[in-house]
């Protein structure tokens, strides 16, 4: 007498991957990235973690140490290295664990700074492919593949959580654990946090946060990185800007 198959080996044995690129999360793997870009109150960034057979299957996402504000992300060169050699010694090829980038943008944007576009060549610029994923704190979504071979190219992919592969639980105290091992954060000048500016709920005036006459001093103090950094998020996002004045968060 033949046994059935269980409902869980039919669904894998019907399964079918798309035609067409899709950027697929597991719910657990979609979980975890949204756990840490709302942890905390700056942008988060790690790695994609897929299977061999599955490129664009994420199952995993993991952090690196990093310098974090609410409008840009440094990786630290030292931890991309020891990513890389840990995930080797763990048995996977790179294409499993360094083509994937994923990242956060508080705000409803996910549009790519001048910044991601920027760390986004320097690190995967000479990978055969890469995909540039970012989660935009209000639920919107941006997922653009390249490639780097023959003529090379870009395209927009949808992204999606797939729940038709079976997932394991989740996992918030070791999360908080990795978040806080990993992600340094630091305020925009002023000390004043995203979230107080643009949250309907409080009783606040906006020109509480207008920028101070000496701006341009303050923006000559910054850093290179982190001065581009503010006038690109400035750039891209014209709900920052009031009708007569220059709105400043941080």
């Amino acid at each position: 007498m033949k046994k059935k198959k269980s409902k869980q080996n039919n669904t894998l044995h019907n399964y079918q991957r798309p035609k067409q690129p899709v950027l697929r999360f597991s719910p657990t793997a979609w979980a975890k990235l949204v756990f840490f870009r709302d942890y905390g109150e700056t942008e988060i960034s790690g790695f994609g973690i897929s299977e061999p057979d599955d490129l664009l299957y994420i199952t995993d996402f993991q952090t690196i140490k990093q310098d974090a504000t609410v409008a840009s992300i440094s990786l630290d060169d030292q931890a991309i290295a020891d990513h890389f050699d840990n995930q080797v010694d763990a048995g996977r090829k790179p294409e499993q664990f360094f083509r994937l980038w994923l990242h956060s943008h508080p705000g409803g944007s996910p549009t790519p700074s001048s910044t991601d576009e920027e760390t986004f060549a320097r690190v995967f610029g000479r990978s055969d492919w890469a995909v540039m994923c970012i989660v935009a704190q209000e639920g919107k979504t941006y997922a653009r593949l390249r490639f780097n071979v023959g003529p090379g190219g870009d395209v927009l992919i949808p992204v999606c959580v797939d729940y038709s592969l079976p997932f394991g639980p989740s996992d918030q105290e070791a999360w908080k654990e990795e978040y806080k091992a990993n992600i340094k954060t630091s305020k925009w000048p002023g000390g004043r946090v995203y979230d107080e500016i643009f949250d309907d709920t409080r009783d606040s005036n906006i020109n509480d946060y207008c920028l101070p006459q000496d701006i341009v001093e303050q923006l000559e103090e910054m850093e290179p990185a982190e001065r581009q950094a503010v006038l690109d998020e400035l750039a891209i996002r014209p709900d920052l800007w009031g009708s007569e004045e220059v709105v400043f968060y941080d």
